[in-house]
């Protein structure tokens, strides 16, 4: 046996999907050790602790985990009810975290700055594979290099948000006027509450936690009188946010969307679409926030606060070292982003990945989780548990249960070919025209989804 194959495989992350990766490795007798940054297992989950998961607790949680936790005399919650982040972190992940062989194997308060080959860096070749990796770890006590036999990435995209600009860099003042925003969701029933009660806030975003947040400022509206909601998004279609209602597989995401349709219906919160933001400017003690549209410029406020729900992006500095193959537009791996793509998605599907739509040049790296998915946000944790699951069947060799992938999502009920757009009329077509007659939409779809996968080139529905 080699000095390699001895090492550890190094998880980066201890959240939902680092901790299974890490429950798998353990299961098949693999030496692992899992690196956190915060202070405490599920550390971004914490961040948006008060927002209750679509998915119920049978999709949230990992079988080889349940199957360490049950002898301990823990159980899993009632499985068709909806936790919230921190009930997540309660019930599941630091029960799953002091098990006497997840607890040694965890280090928190540690953040891995780098990933590289021992004495190569990417452009050397020779010799490549039979070197270990080498993690830099910065500590409370200064800068340590770890070896590592492999290495899967679930270290998230939370700490990475988009920003507010609609090309993607910063707006112009997003800088300057930092202190009046936030990222991701804030708690503006809980802890954030005196922020947000009696002011005007701008949301900018068009998907799941724009709803959130729009919904819980609503809701403080009626106990703060004064409370406004703005909301702005990029895109006139709005089929992502809305859904599919009650055809959603998971119900508690189809009410959401119901909810907030309701809410614009009614004048509730006043929706701006095809809203690109360009600058942020300041006025008498409150914003001005300026945007083009098809109309022209237009300018949103005064504003109090601005909630940026943009999404977020992968961290790709960690791996600058590795010889990775990403999609040039999602920054996934390139063999996955086909079949994530948000400008392909049809009908809620992500067809089974595992090892192999997951592994990249460097032999041995994968990232996995919400990460995986770079820019797209569709990422349920049904299927970063069977990422994990196909990834450590390979790295212990066993490729037969490696291959072996089986995923099946809930359906969101919307199909891509009927979106909901405001202000124009819905193209029913691929490539933002009408479908062939001598074709349904769904064929063209697939045939374009066939394009990009093969050359890169599929121009999508939307």
């Amino acid at each position: 046996m080699s000095q390699t194959n001895i090492l550890p495989v190094a998880v980066i992350g201890a959240g939902p999907v680092g901790l299974a990766a890490a429950a798998h490795l353990i299961a098949r007798g693999l030496p692992v050790r899992v690196y956190e940054a915060g202070d405490a297992v599920g550390s971004h989950i914490r961040d948006w602790g008060h927002v209750r998961l679509f998915s119920p607790w049978k999709y949230n949680v990992d079988e080889v985990a349940k199957g360490m936790l049950e002898p301990t005399g823990w159980f899993m919650p009632e499985p068709e009810t909806m936790p919230t982040g921190a009930e997540l972190i309660e019930r599941y992940l630091k029960p799953l975290a002091k098990l006497p062989a997840l607890a040694q194997v965890i280090e928190t308060g540690v953040k891995v700055t780098a990933i590289s080959r021992q004495h190569m860096d990417k452009v050397v070749t020779r010799g490549r594979e039979d070197r270990p990796f080498v993690l830099s770890v910065r500590t409370k006590d200064g800068l340590r290099r770890d070896l590592a036999r492999a290495v899967i990435d679930a270290s998230g995209t939370w700490s990475s948000p988009n920003p507010l600009g609609a090309d993607g860099t910063p707006a112009e003042g997003e800088e300057t006027y930092r202190d009046w925003i936030a990222f991701g969701i804030p708690d503006v029933l809980g802890r954030d509450r005196e922020t947000y009660a009696g002011k005007t806030v701008l949301v900018v975003g068009a998907g799941h936690s724009a709803a959130n947040v729009l919904l819980d400022l609503d809701r403080l509206s009626e106990k703060a009188p004064g409370t406004k909601m703005l909301w702005a998004t990029r895109s006139r279609n709005l089929t992502r946010v809305y859904g599919g209602g009650k055809s959603d597989k998971l119900a508690a995401r189809g009410e959401l969307g119901d909810g907030l349709r309701s809410k614009v219906e009614s004048g509730s919160i006043a929706l701006t679409a095809g809203f690109a933001v360009e600058a942020i400017t300041a006025q008498d003690g409150r914003l001005l926030v300026r945007g083009d549209t098809d109309r022209g410029t237009v300018t949103l406020g005064p504003i109090d606060r601005i909630v940026v729900t943009t999404g977020q992006r992968p961290d790709l500095s960690l791996t600058r070292e590795l010889r990775l193959d990403l999609d040039p537009w999602l920054e996934s791996s390139k063999a996955l982003g086909p079949l994530i793509d948000p400008n392909l998605h049809s009908c809620g599907s992500v067809p089974p990945h595992g090892h192999r739509e997951l592994a990249h040049p460097e032999t041995g790296f994968y990232t996995v989780g919400i990460k995986s998915y770079g820019r797209a946000p569709t990422f349920l944790l049904l299927t970063g548990y069977e990422q994990v699951r196909s990834v450590v069947a390979a790295i212990a060799g066993d490729l037969v249960s490696a291959d072996d992938v089986r995923l099946v999502l809930p359906e969101t009920g919307v199909c891509s070919t009927k979106p909901i757009v405001v202000g124009e009329a819905a193209s029913s077509g691929c490539c933002g025209g009408p479908a062939p007659k001598s074709a349904p939409v769904e064929a063209c779809c697939l045939d374009d989804l066939k394009e990009k996968i093969a050359t890169g080139n599929g121009c999508g529905c939307s």
